[in-house]
């Protein structure tokens, strides 16, 4: 019981933190907004993608790219409780540091589809069909992306003790990442160096992003890979750096 509770309590502290953070959530809304109705309307007329205009290939995208930057970007939590002697509290407590771990993943997880959420609210105010159904079952997808993304977010920063580094570490990790996983354009193009698409397989988001499009758009997006194999590559992925991420949090001091 003790480990339950405790991972109950990191995972209520992080979803908290997220809903005092007002400002944060307001400006969430206005990135995706832009990146759909400016930049997605704006290649929309430059032809079609499959059956799809560019806004709508565009849209898992975006959510995509909300969801690692979100996630990622979670590790700071770690830094700042670490500034303020919190962490030292926690790592004292009486529950086993995998729990401690798996409770901020699970709350960060949950802030970051949060986040995502946001994307389709967006979408639908933007034109772009979209039903409960389809959030629904994207739902589960976002999750299993996460899990992974906050987990490196959560390792980089248990190494780390300030802001300025795990900014620079950050942004070198998440813009190869968003732009190798085909959430701007589409990797099937004959056109694409071969470097570039052994870039993207090695990319654990594109196996998200396919994913998020074989659930949102149906049978109007022909997918890289069947959508069991993006499931089980990324089901892979979260294992491996949940373990690292456990790994480095026996570490702390």
């Amino acid at each position: 019981m003790t480990e339950l509770r405790g991972f109950y309590t990191l995972w209520l502290r992080e979803v908290k933190r997220y809903f005092r953070d007002k400002v944060r959530i307001v400006s969430s809304f206005f990135q995706p907004f832009l990146w759909l109705a400016i930049f997605g309307t704006g290649f929309r007329f430059s032809g079609q993608i499959g059956q799809l205009n560019y806004q709508e290939y565009l849209f898992p995208g975006i959510i995509g790219q909300t969801l690692l930057f979100t996630s990622m970007f979670m590790g700071i939590s770690v830094i700042w409780d670490k500034e303020f002697g919190f962490m030292k509290e926690i790592l004292v407590a009486p529950i086993s540091r995998m729990t401690i771990f798996l409770g901020k993943v699970i709350g960060d997880s949950t802030d970051a589809v949060l986040q995502g959420t946001i994307i389709f609210l967006v979408a639908a105010l933007l034109g772009i069909k979209i039903n409960p159904v389809t959030y629904l079952a994207a739902l589960p997808v976002m999750l299993l992306i996460t899990f992974g993304l906050v987990s490196i977010g959560l390792t980089i920063a248990s190494f780390i003790r300030n802001l300025e580094s795990f900014g620079v570490i950050q942004s070198f990790i998440n813009l190869p990442l968003f732009f190798l996983s085909g959430a701007l354009f589409p990797l099937t193009n004959a056109g694409i160096p071969e470097w570039l698409r052994i870039a993207s397989n090695a990319n654990p988001l594109t196996y998200g992003v396919d994913a998020l499009r074989t659930v949102i758009l149906g049978e109007a997006w022909q997918p890289l890979y069947a959508l069991p194999v993006n499931l089980a590559v990324l089901g892979a992925f979260d294992i491996i750096m949940i373990a690292i991420g456990t790994w480095a949090f026996t570490r702390m001091k």
